[in-house]
């Protein structure tokens, strides 16, 4: 695995690799369900926000509802599932947005990351950091960094012992250090994140 190699040049990843194994990035389909369970799961622990998900697909009598079938939920029946107004709200914002400008997967996938950051952030409820996160679960891609996601912050500045007086000196230090791990960032970040939920051994 290219990724492995190029990263065990950085001493700390290199432990966690060692520690983690391998990972396998997957390209989905239906990127609009996997938007909106990404707006379902902000604010919620990971089995929460599974917990509704899976009360939200049962309003659906099929197993992957299009965005016509999601916007002719009502906003009780959302309310029912454990959705908030605001929640419910985004939902449909993005299956809107995905009708009114014939969005389908093979037109997402041919898009650059930053077009995609462009493009889906112009969604109400849809910010750059569910789009990082729709970029390295859903579509697969490799080098996406998250700078503003709070368990990589914990997770850096604890293993490069990262010294900083405000969020900006945070940002630009941990993207200087990312800068090494380029074209494979999105497989350091799961690194990081296994440590900060598991950590295997003391680092």
């Amino acid at each position: 695995m290219p990724y492995r190699k190029h990263l065990s040049k950085d001493l700390i990843l290199k432990k966690l690799i060692k520690q983690q194994g391998g990972y396998v990035l997957e390209r989905k389909k239906n990127i609009h369900l996997h938007l909106c369970a990404s707006i379902i799961s902000q604010q919620l622990s990971t089995k929460v926000a599974a917990v509704i998900y899976a009360r939200f697909m049962q309003l659906f009598n099929k197993r992957n509802p299009r965005p016509e079938d999601i916007l002719s939920v009502t906003d009780e029946a959302f309310k029912s599932v454990g959705l908030s107004n605001s929640k419910a709200s985004y939902i449909k914002n993005v299956c809107r947005f995905f009708i009114e400008n014939k969005l389908t997967d093979a037109k997402l996938h041919k898009l650059s990351d930053e077009e995609l950051v462009e493009l889906l952030t112009q969604i109400k409820g849809v910010g750059r950091w569910t789009v990082e996160m729709l970029l390295m679960f859903t579509l697969g891609r490799e080098d996406v960094f998250s700078v503003g996601d709070l368990g990589l912050q914990k997770a850096m500045i604890e293993l490069y012992n990262i010294e900083y007086a405000n969020k900006q000196e945070l940002a630009s230090k941990m993207e200087a250090i990312a800068e090494r791990w380029r074209p494979y960032r999105t497989y350091a970040c799961r690194y990081l994140w296994r440590y900060r939920d598991a950590p295997l051994v003391p680092m």
